[in-house]
């Protein structure tokens, strides 16, 4: 049976939810079913995201989202930016072109929606994630480490 991608939708709450918990396993389940209700809200009034899953027969294999960004998005020349927020897919159906049909479809959305770029990023540590963009065609921009100061409120 072939590999479908399917825009993420109610019907899909559920496996939608365990693929981000496998990518994001530092959030806990009821976060990403908040994630997901507000993910699939934001897509009903087409206000720029959207979630993709692939799909074989009833089983999701993996899963990705985007969204349109049009601030400054690091390494890019242009605004709007489709921005690849998440991908995975099972490891079990890796090395498959699983993650190739889910970035064409974002790819798609993306152009149908003005944009020229499609951004996405990676933990600096992430070396994985550095292979996988690249051979998926992204080209590496800059490294950047983010920095963070508490300063105290005066009474």
């Amino acid at each position: 049976m072939s590999v479908e991608i399917v825009i993420a939708g109610e019907a899909h709450r559920e496996a939608w939810a365990s693929l981000r918990a496998a990518l994001w396993p530092e959030g806990a389940r009821d976060e990403h079913a908040a994630d997901i209700a507000d993910f699939l809200a934001e897509m009903a009034e087409g206000r720029g995201q959207i979630g993709f899953l692939a799909m074989r027969g009833d089983e999701a294999l993996g899963f990705a989202e985007a969204a349109i960004r049009h601030d400054y998005v690091n390494g890019c020349e242009t605004s709007p930016v489709a921005f690849l927020e998440g991908i995975y897919v099972e490891p079990s159906s890796r090395r498959a072109g699983v993650a190739g049909k889910l970035l064409a479809a974002v790819e798609t959305w993306g152009r149908s929606n003005g944009c020229s770029e499609l951004g996405s990023d990676a933990e600096l540590t992430n070396t994985r994630s550095h292979g996988f963009h690249l051979g998926l065609g992204f080209e590496e921009t800059e490294r950047v480490v983010y920095f963070r100061k508490v300063i105290e409120q005066q009474a």
